[in-house]
């Protein structure tokens, strides 16, 4: 039996599986019954087991015949999302919602892990299997690197590869990555302006720091539009303001939260600099203080050129040319992923996952309330991810033929 037909047989256990995990979600590092969940559905194979010490990640190793080893990985957290998708295995956890996919990519590894325990045979040497919490901003694989995930075989992984979701990337099963940048740095920006409160019938008599920090907040959109080449972009969200308790009354203090992302370090460092020393006159100039904080997120994701082109070629060997679409352009959300692609080379690749029958224009976005993804991409997810880690294998210099 091939890889893909065994997938297909596995696909109604992966549905359950992923169905069960979106039932019930959780946030950050300390995953409980996530990580029950997928001890569970591993049980019974041929896997030596380690769990995290510093969250409740999972790591496992099949051995095969030769000296090569391949790392594939899934994330397993949710987000702090109230779901309204109304489905009927919506999150039964209020707040909390698995908005990203990360069900989905749980599902898969674990259809991976039992394929390739079936295919064992055909293993020209070990695969690691990364089951990470935390990759919503809790620096998961930065915490699993750390504990020795890249040498859980014995030896540093020669590759790694991981599958992400997208809610609105379609058509349905289409795989799509790019060599080179494929999805951006973060970085978080958050400014405390502090003024000198008074009564809003007499603003000349304090110091506003709404209007400092609005002008701020605009003066950054217009900065990355002047300073920045529009080919190395930098994209500035402002996710958060908080001021104020009446319309009458001017506060004392303002502050504003922003996500920025970027495609070269370069960017990055400077706009660190030029973001502080924006802020910074703004503030003289409306005679307030900033406190400036400037935190460096997770690197850029950047895929391996040869690995990229390696996993198209089993995209298309697996699924069909049709399958498999280049990347005109790296996307602007980010992965800690990044992380493992900083170590070892390796690719992630995008899986189309919209919802049968969505509109392709208005579906929902990853970390939308109403998000959803199809189920049906679950086996095709499995397999892709097992004939990488076979075909890897059996392509490293010195394996066995």
């Amino acid at each position: 039996m091939s890889v893909v037909v065994d997938a297909k047989a596995l696909g109604g256990d992966l549905v359950e599986l992923r169905r069960a995990l979106h039932r019930e979600p959780e946030v950050g590092l300390n995953l409980p019954r996530t990580q029950e969940r997928v001890l569970a559905a591993l049980d019974g194979l041929p896997l030596e087991i380690g769990l995290g010490k510093g969250a409740t990640s999972v790591t496992a190793v099949l051995r095969g015949s030769g000296e090569g080893s391949v790392l594939l990985r899934a994330d397993l957290d949710a987000l702090p999302v109230q779901e309204q998708t109304g489905l009927a295995y919506a999150s039964h956890v209020d707040g909390v919602m698995h908005a990203c996919g990360h069900d989905l990519h749980t599902a898969m590894l674990v259809g991976a892990a039992r394929l390739l325990s079936a295919h064992r045979d055909r293993l020209a040497g070990d695969v690691v299997f990364m089951f990470q919490p935390g990759e919503e901003g809790w620096e998961g694989a930065r915490l699993m690197i750390d504990e020795g995930v890249l040498d859980a075989s014995g030896r540093r992984v020669d590759a790694a590869y991981a599958l992400h979701v997208f809610s609105t990337l379609g058509p349905q099963g289409i795989v799509q990555s790019r060599p080179g940048p494929v999805l951006a740095a973060l970085a978080t920006l958050a400014v405390t302006v502090r003024g000198q409160g008074g009564h809003a019938s007499a603003p000349h008599l304090a110091r506003d720091p709404i209007v400092a920090a609005a002008e701020m907040i605009t003066a950054l959109q217009t900065m990355v539009t002047r300073r920045f080449d529009v080919f190395d972009p930098v994209v500035v969200t402002v996710g958060l303001v908080q001021a104020g308790s009446r319309s009458n009354v001017i506060p004392g203090e303002a502050r504003f939260e922003a996500s920025i992302r970027s495609f070269s370090p370069e960017s990055a460092e400077r706009m660190r600099a030029a973001a502080t020393r924006l802020i910074h006159g703004i503030a003289d100039a409306h005679e307030v203080e900033a406190d400036v904080g400037y935190a460096d997120g997770r690197p850029v994701t950047v895929n391996d050129s040869a690995e990229t082109a390696f996993a198209r070629g089993v995209v298309t060997e697996t699924f069909g040319p049709d399958r498999y679409v280049s990347m005109t352009n790296p996307m602007t959300c980010t992965e800690d992923f990044s992380r493992v692609l900083a170590e070892v080379p390796g690719c992630l690749l995008a899986l189309g996952a919209r919802a049968p029958g969505a509109d392709p224009d208005r579906a929902a976005f990853n970390h939308s309330p109403y998000a959803e993804f199809d189920d049906a991409v679950l086996a095709d997810g499995a397999a892709l991810l097992a004939e990488l880690a076979i075909h890897r294998l059996a392509d490293r210099p010195g394996a066995a033929s």
